[in-house]
């Protein structure tokens, strides 16, 4: 089987010829594990460790032209070193300093589709190569908070909810249109929308269900049925300790959880493949703050073992890091994972 016919396989609620893998991991590492294997390009590493990774599609910039480390919303970024690596961190606020909507409209500039230029789509398609093919999709409130600054975004949950709803509204707008030009630009290609937000810390929701409800849902709802109605699988992003709300994600038509951090409070392997594994595919499982950077390889291994004896049984699972694998973590971890997983995956 091809890739995309074993992750669409899953979906459909058959069995591939073996469990399908994925890859995410930052460019720091990519460069690492480029460099032992002796691949000049991330996509040859990603064959040559037979991972069943996603083709992604972007529509090309053309809008205002932007100064240097600087997006199309107005935030600034800067790179910042934690020692083994560098992340790109937002340092500029666009619209922190305002008080209401009515003064937002006044001083701020929202981007609109029109700002890119969706006739590449077509030739990212034919480059995908039997590889599932991801596009639209949306995540607002990542960039609401990078848009308020991190502190205030969450106070505006309780104190300014007028904002919020404005706010979060222009940007699942924008998602929307975005996704509608994406998927008229290849009709019935895209498998996978990436329908994500990040609600859960390491030992809870960060976000109240109440509120959950009332600013994120309603707008999650129309991408997701917006998805499907192109075709094309949800695919929903939802780091730590999010367990309280992926009921209301399966209400709301979503057809893959991921990343499966399961070492938080209420995200146990048995726990998710009981309640969740009947509704939605798993795709993840493998722990990123222990076992991929500091365990041993035989710790890889068991790990790798488990999950697909867990959130493998009977079907259903997509073995992968559960966030970004880190630039200490040794190569030898990373090759033991796909090893085994080729060694043990077949179902």
């Amino acid at each position: 089987m091809t890739s995309r016919e074993r992750w669409r396989a899953l979906f459909a609620g058959q069995k591939p010829d073996r469990v399908p893998t994925d890859y995410w991991a930052t460019p720091e590492f990519d460069r690492k594990i480029m460099g032992r294997l002796g691949c000049r390009t991330r996509r040859q590493m990603l064959d040559g460790l037979g991972v069943d990774y996603e083709v992604r599609l972007a529509p090309e910039y053309v809008g205002p032209r932007l100064p240097r480390m600087q997006d199309e919303f107005g935030r600034r970024f800067r790179s910042i070193d934690y020692g083994t690596g560098k992340y790109r961190e937002c340092v500029h606020f666009p619209l922190a300093g305002f008080k209401s909507v009515a003064e937002i409209e006044r001083n701020y500039t929202w981007p609109t589709a029109d700002w890119w230029d969706f006739r590449v789509i077509p030739g990212q398609v034919r480059r995908a190569a039997g590889h599932p093919i991801r596009g639209g999709g949306s995540e607002p409130f990542l960039i609401y908070k990078e848009l308020r600054g991190m502190e205030q975004a969450f106070v505006d949950l309780v104190e300014n909810p007028e904002i919020v709803h404005y706010g979060l509204g222009k940007l699942f707008g924008l998602a929307y249109e975005t996704a509608v030009r994406i998927y008229e630009a290849v009709p019935g290609r895209v498998d996978i929308s990436y329908i994500a937000e990040d609600m859960g810390g390491q030992a809870d929701l960060m976000i109240s269900v109440r509120h959950i409800r009332e600013y994120l849902l309603p707008g999650m709802k129309r991408m997701i049925d917006l998805a499907h109605q192109a075709g094309a699988y949800a695919f929903h992003h939802n780091d730590g300790s999010c367990w309280r709300i992926i009921p209301d994600m399966i209400g709301l038509g979503i057809d893959l959880l991921n990343p499966l951090q399961w070492r938080c409070p209420g995200m146990e392997r048995q726990r998710l493949k009981a309640e969740f594994g009947p509704h939605v595919v798993l795709h993840g499982g493998m722990d990123n703050q222990y076992t991929l950077p500091f365990g041993t390889v035989d710790e890889v291994r068991r790990e790798v073992e488990d999950n697909l004896r867990i959130l493998g049984e009977g079907g259903g699972y997509i073995l992968a890091p559960c966030h970004n694998i880190q630039a200490l973590t040794p190569v030898e971890n990373v090759l033991a994972m796909y090893e085994t997983a080729r060694e043990l995956g077949r179902l």
